[in-house]
């Protein structure tokens, strides 16, 4: 299964109060959000994380909170508050670090899945069905989702951020589902 978030800010305080987030304090906020993330994914799942997965974090310590992670196949689309983590000396925690990422149409149901923290108005495929996920803009619930789907000709653009789902990883068979395909 592959799974989809965006937007942890982990150690980040100001998001708490920035985007009203209802854990109290910074170490619930890393403890639910780690939490929802291994009561979804499972160890041989696949976890995609678009993007500010800490902030302002000593290295130690975000590679203290990757290790919590109990999923093994872990791939970080870097965002604005992501460090170089292919740097050589920088402990090795994720599968794969990339700036954007495309996974080919047969990984889901004939749909050619985008990634990038950033939105975009246009990305490769879109004329013929793929779906951009992102995160970055920090929707509330899925208002920015259902809009995309909603419209006469429906936009194929997911936001995966954890405040647009609930606090929690969205799966490709949600995505899908989401937008009827």
């Amino acid at each position: 299964m592959m799974w989809f978030t965006a937007d942890l800010h982990l150690g980040d305080t100001n998001i708490l109060h920035d985007m009203d987030r209802p854990f109290g304090s910074v170490e619930k906020m890393n403890r639910k959000v780690i939490d929802a993330i291994n009561e979804c994914v499972a160890v041989d799942d696949r976890l995609y994380i678009l993007g500010d997965f800490t902030y302002r974090l000593p290295l130690a310590d975000a590679v203290h909170l990757r290790e919590r992670i109990e999923c093994k196949n872990v791939t970080l689309i870097r965002g604005n508050h992501d460090g170089d983590w292919e740097d050589p000396d920088v402990p090795q925690i994720w599968e794969d670090v990339r700036d954007y990422l495309e996974i080919a149409p047969g990984y889901a149901k004939g749909h050619r899945l985008v990634m990038s923290h950033y939105p975009m108005l246009s990305w490769n495929g879109k004329a013929r069905g793929a779906i951009m996920l992102h995160g970055h803009i920090h929707s509330r619930g899925d208002r920015t989702n259902a809009r995309n789907r909603d419209r006469e000709r429906p936009i194929f653009r997911y936001d995966v951020g954890l405040d647009a789902n609930d606090y929690k990883p969205v799966s490709r068979d949600q995505i899908l589902s989401f937008f009827g395909l």
